[in-house]
């Protein structure tokens, strides 16, 4: 895999989603194989740019990875493909490392990948030639081969931008964008609306990608891509296959535009640990598929669907008497949420399944958002007591209210989780988290997991 390209910009909110994801779809509908990545931990970008290139999206974390996994993971799954696109996450200088070790310039070194910028040109004229030029000076800005310039008024406006950048940058604009609603993509509390959730994010994508069809250098964009050098083989790992020396586990898992948060790592690595997860709509489902022995809850946005799952009571009463009876639940924030007695959000207050002794309140702000480091306590036994793992959480929810006979599985060394101090609510054989969790950053998850699902078929 040698072509390759590294959409960033020179800050957030520059439109540099709606671009990659624009791109990635106009590049699919010329026949080309894209295989998409996104920088940083989120999840809705990644589902965006798989339904855009019709290829899984993969995730690049210094921060939950480290450099050599972020390194094996890009050859891994860019092969096969035609071109590999990467969207950054921030601006491209954008990261906690002062010494930027952590930033998109700190990506485009490590995976020798040209870069181009997108540039958010409302308001701005001449003052976009002293933004790139110092882009292009920095370091790390030897990898900036181009700019695209976006939200640009009027054929006048895009002269007079043009001309700066000829007089004092050395890179092409490769793209000029118009500013139009027409292609905005709903932003709510955690982010753009996800695109699971329905028609009209569907009809958005293919608005977007016309759009790039008819404005980006699609031809100079590829060929900056093929540009790109021959990168040292790395040694990838081969694909484990499942395990075969222990007995499967059927899990249910929940997937529909309420919970659909998942690595796609996450789920290859419990398969291998002998996991069979069979999919279910906590929305439309009247019940939990047959057989199932455990249950995962993902994360997502149950605040906005909360009626609507109130209102399938029978799957609701089924899983809170599962649990009743000791059915190993994991769920992941938008889980835990769901498990929980009660949501308010809006003045609104509606009853969840109730398997766990809490309620839960959305908030207008983020109660918890950013990287997080959690650390095991002897209340469970992975990841050991002392243990720290590096993971992620973004939510706007707190728990408002827990109940008698309820545990903690960690200490909280940064971030919020439960209560700014633990997370991972361990009540009956349900294990609740606000944490995300990397199964390349979290040795021994899946075969924890895989074993606590088993355990209960055991008995």
């Amino acid at each position: 895999m040698s072509a390759r390209l590294l959409i960033s910009a020179t800050r957030k909110s520059s439109g540099k989603t709606t671009l990659a994801i624009g791109l990635a779809a106009a590049w699919a509908a010329q026949g080309l194989q894209v295989r998409p990545f996104k920088k940083g931990p989120d999840f809705i970008d990644p589902a965006w740019l798989t339904r855009a290139s019709g290829a899984t999206c993969h995730n690049l974390d210094f921060f939950m990875m480290g450099q050599a996994v972020v390194r094996e993971n890009f050859q891994r799954y860019a092969a096969g493909g035609d071109v590999a696109l990467i969207e950054g996450n921030h601006g491209y200088y954008d990261g906690q490392d002062l010494e930027g070790g952590d930033c998109g310039a700190a990506l485009a070194e490590l995976l020798q990948v040209p870069v181009v910028l997108v540039v958010d040109c409302k308001g701005a004229s001449r003052g976009i030639a002293p933004l790139v030029k110092g882009h292009l000076d920095f370091p790390g800005g030897q990898w900036i081969r181009g700019v695209i310039l976006n939200n640009v008024a009027s054929s006048r406006h895009e002269q007079r931008l043009r001309v700066a950048l000829e007089r004092y940058c050395p890179v092409p604009v490769l793209g000029v964008v118009p500013r139009t609603r027409a292609m905005e993509i709903v932003e709510r509390h955690l982010g753009l609306q996800p695109v699971a959730e329905g028609d009209a994010p569907l009809e958005r994508l293919r608005v977007i990608r016309d759009t790039m069809i008819a404005h980006l250098e699609l031809d100079a964009l590829l060929a900056l891509a093929r540009s790109a050098p021959e990168l040292p083989p790395v040694p990838v790992a081969a694909q484990s296959a499942p395990r075969r020396d222990l007995p499967g586990v059927r899990v249910a898992m929940a997937q529909d535009a309420a919970t659909h948060f998942y690595y796609p790592e996450n789920l290859e690595a419990l398969r291998q640990a002998g996991v069979e997860l069979i999919p279910f709509s906590m929305l439309t489902d009247p019940a939990l598929p047959e057989g199932v022995e455990g249950l995962y809850l993902g994360g997502g946005f149950p605040e906005v669907f909360m009626e609507r799952l109130a209102d399938n009571r029978g799957l609701l009463a089924e899983i809170r008497a599962r649990a009743e009876a000791g059915m190993p639940i994991f769920a992941e924030c938008g889980g835990l949420m769901m498990l929980a007695e009660r949501i308010t959000w809006n003045e609104r207050s509606v009853a969840m399944i109730g398997a766990l002794p809490i309620e839960v309140q959305v908030e207008k702000k983020p109660v918890g958002y950013g990287y997080m480091r959690i650390e095991g306590r002897e209340s469970l036994a992975w990841p050991g007591a002392g243990v720290t793992l590096a993971c992620h959480e973004f939510h706007h929810s707190r728990v408002t209210r827990i109940g008698e006979g309820v545990d903690f599985a960690f200490r909280v060394v940064r971030g919020h989780g439960v209560d700014g101090v633990r997370d991972g609510l361990m009540y009956r054989n349900i294990l609740a988290c606000y944490a995300h969790l990397h199964a390349q950053g979290a040795p021994g998850w899946a075969d924890f997991l895989a074993g606590f699902w088993r355990a209960k078929k055991r008995k």
